[in-house]
């Protein structure tokens, strides 16, 4: 389905993005890995991805700085052509009480999160409008509809990636281009794995599945809403939840 397709994913080294790159490179994608690690990080992921069956490229880039993008971009299209997918994956926290909470730690997320994700958007439009076809994949999070206590910044962040998906959805709709979001919630990563025994007993108490997700499970639906299976559906937000927001 994928074979030979061009497929853009931010903050995809490791955990979600890591996992949404594994399921394109099983297909044979063309993959170009955004993230801004270590060049040891980044060249095991582009090796392990290749392994799969992709064509990859790492791409260095901060999503926050337009011309850093803008340039991605055109990295991409000389190896492989124009953009057929962009999974808009990057994100940062940097929690704290609101009333605690620095103009840094709000700025970074904001930046990171949301204007990335406009900034990698606008880039790859143009592209897509003019072939008439593109799929773009935002992630956001279950705390864009809850809130969450101490994450002020992410919350309003990722309540921005949905109004912004909504937007661009009716924007680029008449050139054929549809853009969709994945809402995870509580998610199995690196990060998680750190949280004290009682907080996640706490967070699994308040699944109605009883278990918490996986990155495999944002990538399915991820996958789902780049294929050509969901191509009436746009301006839509996928819950990845396990029934903890309804």
């Amino acid at each position: 389905m994928f074979k030979e397709k061009n497929i853009l994913i931010t903050g995809a080294t490791r955990g979600i993005g890591k996992e949404i790159a594994v399921k394109f490179a099983k297909q044979g994608a063309n993959l170009g890995i955004n993230d801004v690690v270590t060049p040891d990080i980044a060249e095991d992921a582009v090796k392990e991805l290749e392994d799969l069956g992709g064509k990859v490229i790492y791409l260095k880039a901060d999503v926050s700085n337009s011309e850093e993008v803008k340039n991605m971009v055109k990295e991409f299209e000389k190896a492989f052509g124009g953009v057929d997918v962009l999974v808009n994956n990057a994100g940062i926290t940097r929690d704290n009480l609101l009333i605690r909470m620095t103009e840094s730690e709000w700025d970074s997320v904001i930046d990171i999160n949301l204007k990335g994700t406009f900034n990698c958007i606008k880039a790859v439009s143009r592209g897509m409008m003019k072939k008439r076809y593109g799929k773009i994949i935002n992630i956001s999070s279950i705390v864009g509809f809850s809130g969450n206590p101490g994450q002020a910044n992410y919350v309003a962040s990722k309540s921005g990636v949905m109004g912004l998906t909504k937007t661009a959805a009716l924007e680029l709709a008449a050139r054929g281009v549809r853009v969709n979001a994945v809402a995870p919630g509580f998610i199995e990563t690196d990060m998680t794995k750190k949280l004290p025994d009682d907080v996640k007993q706490m967070m699994a108490d308040k699944i109605a599945l009883g278990i918490f997700g996986k990155p495999e499970d944002v990538a399915n639906a991820v996958f789902f809403l780049a294929s050509s299976d969901s191509d009436y559906i746009t301006g839509q937000v996928i819950h990845v939840n396990g029934g903890m927001y309804m």
